[in-house]
């Protein structure tokens, strides 16, 4: 006896939520029915699939297996009805899409009346969090993450890359001198990441390696809130070029140790669930996205 694609649908949908009872909510089932296919599928097939504990579902090494097929064939169900559905009319709905603040502010906002203007029928809620959202738990269709990836059950689009410099602005350097070598920043007040420790080793090349290891005189959580500290004068700060554009083209913000400095560049990815009903809305806004930010 085949396999069907509600069992298809019912075994990712466990797996992306953890639990018979959330997947229940996620597909519009009840949780005996999403129960029941769950267990056809694994009698068809003959095979474990999610070894059930009194906390949490795990896939066993046959179940790894038979997702993967899984996600290819309902992928491939969710583009060919997305190529016909695109064809018969124009995206429309609310999209949430998920950003860092400073992302959100100087990368996403600016592009918003263009991306409105080509779609008039979607309506997007944007949210902003530094740190990594749950998409299910936070209900959000898309979020930006920038630097390394870890989730290997979301798909993931390259949106850009930017690239990193350290900078301080000219009251600070004109108080306080401006760096020559890497080796002078240990006489200066640096300006660090709280929460992500990786963001404190800047690209410079000096006594250390090809990194520099940044003790705070002061640390912030956000990346915004380093930048006005930069701005307001009160030390040198490493960010992402997407945040500091303008305040470079104004003077406000100036680079420091140029010719030490390692051209390391952060990856911008938009991951996301595929879902049938989003998946024209989540193309539009990609699409639109990847070529503005490239």
């Amino acid at each position: 006896m085949k396999t069907t694609i509600e069992e298809l649908l019912a075994f990712r949908a466990v797996v992306d939520t953890g639990s018979i009872t959330a997947a229940a909510d996620q597909l519009d089932q009840t949780v005996s029915g999403v129960s029941r296919a769950l267990g056809r599928l694994e009698k068809k097939l003959g095979a474990t699939l999610l070894r059930r504990t009194t906390r949490r579902l795990e896939l066993t090494e046959e179940g790894r297996g038979f997702l993967a097929r899984t996600r290819a064939i309902l992928d491939a169900m969710d583009e060919a009805e997305e190529e016909v559905a695109t064809r018969r009319e124009a995206p429309a709905g609310l999209l949430r899409v998920n950003a860092a603040p400073p992302f959100m502010l100087h990368a996403i906002v600016p592009l918003v009346p263009e991306f409105s203007a080509l779609y008039p029928k979607i309506r997007l809620e944007l949210n902003t969090d530094d740190l990594n959202v749950d998409l299910l738990a936070q209900r959000t269709d898309i979020a930006i993450r920038i630097g390394a990836l870890r989730d290997s059950t979301l798909h993931a689009r390259p949106l850009c890359t930017s690239r990193l410099r350290v900078l301080a602005s000219p009251a600070y350097l004109e108080e306080h001198g401006k760096p020559k070598r890497v080796a002078d920043l240990a006489r200066h007040a640096l300006i660090t990441n709280s929460q992500v420790a990786s963001l404190n080793d800047w690209p410079l090349r000096g006594p250390q390696g090809d990194s520099y290891s940044a003790a705070p005189a002061f640390s912030a959580s956000s990346g915004e809130t380093m930048r006005h500290l930069a701005l307001t004068g009160m030390g040198i700060v490493c960010l992402a070029d997407f945040m500091t554009e303008g305040d470079r083209e104004r003077g406000e913000l100036v680079q420091v140790l140029g010719k030490d400095t390692l051209d390391v560049r952060q990856a911008v990815n938009a991951v996301y669930y595929r879902n049938t009903a989003l998946s024209s809305r989540i193309t539009a806004f990609l699409d639109f996205m990847a070529e503005r930010l490239a």
